[in-house]
């Protein structure tokens, strides 16, 4: 396998101190001392539960070539034999590294952000770019202050196309990450009330989310979704930075990347669309009128880095949910089977909402159910009890036969929902899926969602251990 650094550039970059025999070089970048790999570096940062200075020895036994370490800790690693690059500090010299690989790369680099859709898109994007090049994109929702970095350090030289997706819980936290990426292309999914607990009111969101302007390399270009209703604003916001590149996407008439038309499918969607002055039709592989929305973004960036378009809108067929993000699983139970719709994996209001959407549209067998398993949606702040009771209407409208629910907030749900519904409570995730693992018959449609920390992924897990699988239709979102 070729290097992915030599020692040499990694001390250089990092301003790091070399201890021992140093290798050549490394052929991979981990902070994880479980899954580095024969011949990675090992990053030992300290984080919020865990310092990876004690997990040094294990990540040596465990094949990585070098270690990256704080001057600080030293003296606490005299068994350590590997070799080590000794730096101040280790965050900060992962994040010297990512820089030093963003100003090595020629690839065209795009940066994604937006309340909902980051990670789809990212994937989607990928996937769309992968026939005009080689593709550097995060892994899962690497999209962190130290996620970020990581992805920006494991990008090979080779690269043609850089894909990160950044995050934020907080105002300021986009800024510093973007100015690293440096990206050619940002886009900003959407604006929505994710995170609303720390934010007085979606204005601020909005504000947060626009700091990925700040960072995009002379010359580059926004993408602004033109149907949401904080598009002038964010408009007008760029304007203010001085950005002269600014195009859009979405339904509307003047978008740049304009939906024509649209037909969703119980395992699909098929749209046309108005690309950069041609109309094309589009397959895209997974479900979801949320995903609808993604593609024209996707395709709208890949058009903006030059990238074979055709290519890319036949690439889209071929994407698919993945786990916690749309994943569907015909399982086995009473004679026949039941479709279980895994969302598991984050929830706010208007994921919530496209979640149903997806249960309302997946056909139920002759005599089965449409079933409901919500969680609570985290970060809500005082807006929790309005944003979980106001969940009713999109319940009722994906006509749900039968709703069951966990958490302290989705009690709100609970006596907004009345009898209207079949519903049932339990205390905690594991209480439904106790519950759920007795009760699922032929026909049933589940689909199950909460924000992550509330563990509904057991639940999935459980479903899973529980009925065999009749096909293997688990995708990637």
């Amino acid at each position: 396998m070729s290097l992915l650094w030599t020692s040499r550039d990694m001390i250089d970059a990092m301003d790091g101190r070399p201890l021992g025999a140093m290798p050549a070089g490394v052929t991979g970048i981990s902070i994880d001392s479980r899954t580095v790999r024969d011949g990675e570096v090992f990053f030992a940062i300290k984080g919020d539960r865990f310092d990876g200075h004690d997990f040094a020895s294990v990540a040596v036994a465990n094949g990585a070539s070098l270690l990256v370490v704080s001057e600080s800790k030293l003296p606490a690693l005299g068994r350590v034999t590997a070799p080590m690059i000794v730096v101040n500090d280790v965050l900060a010299a992962l994040e010297d590294l990512g820089r030093a690989a963003r100003d090595r790369s020629e690839a065209k680099i795009i940066a994604i952000t937006g309340s909902v859709g980051k990670t789809s898109s990212k994937e989607m994007l990928r996937r769309a770019l992968e026939p005009s090049g080689e593709v550097h994109a995060s892994a899962a929702s690497f999209n962190n202050h130290w996620g970020v970095p990581l992805t920006l350090a494991r990008m090979p030289q080779s690269a043609a196309f850089g894909v990160f997706e950044i995050g934020m819980n907080h105002p300021g936290e986009i800024r510093p990450l973007v100015k690293m990426v440096r990206p050619h292309v940002a886009v900003i999914t959407t604006i929505a009330a994710a995170h609303l607990g720390n934010f007085k009111n979606l204005g601020e969101i909005a504000a947060a989310k626009a700091e990925i302007m700040e960072g995009l390399a002379p010359d580059g270009r926004l993408l602004l979704n033109r149907d949401n209703e904080k598009y002038a604003w964010l408009k007008k916001r760029a304007s203010e930075l001085g950005l002269k590149q600014v195009q859009s996407f979405g339904e509307n008439p003047k978008a740049d990347y304009r939906l024509l038309n649209c037909k969703l499918h119980p395992d699909c969607s098929t749209i046309t669309a108005r690309i950069g002055g041609d109309d094309v039709a589009v397959k895209i592989g997974a479900p979801g009128r949320h995903l609808v929305q993604n593609a024209l973004a996707v395709l709208g960036a890949v058009k903006l880095v030059g990238a074979d378009l055709a290519k890319a809108v036949h690439a889209l067929a071929g994407i698919s949910a993945e786990k916690g993000r749309g994943a569907r699983h015909r399982l086995r139970a009473d004679g026949g089977s039941f479709v279980l719709i895994d969302e598991s994996y984050n929830a706010n209001p208007v994921s919530m909402r496209a979640a149903l959407e997806l249960l309302r549209d997946t056909p139920v067998g002759l005599s089965g159910r449409r079933i409901a398993v919500l969680g609570d949606m985290l970060e809500m702040g005082s807006f929790s009890e309005r944003v979980h009771r106001e969940l009713a209407g999109p319940v009722r409208e994906a006509k749900v036969d039968l709703v069951c629910l966990a958490g302290p907030e989705m009690q709100a749900l609970k006596a907004e929902l009345g009898s209207d519904i079949e519903t049932i409570c339990r205390d905690d995730a594991d209480g439904l899926a106790e519950y759920l693992k007795t009760s699922l018959r032929d026909g049933d449609v589940v689909m199950i969602k909460s924000s992550l920390g509330i563990g509904f992924g057991r639940i999935v897990k459980a479903l899973l251990d529980k009925y065999p699988a009749l096909t293997d239709s688990s995708t990637q979102d």
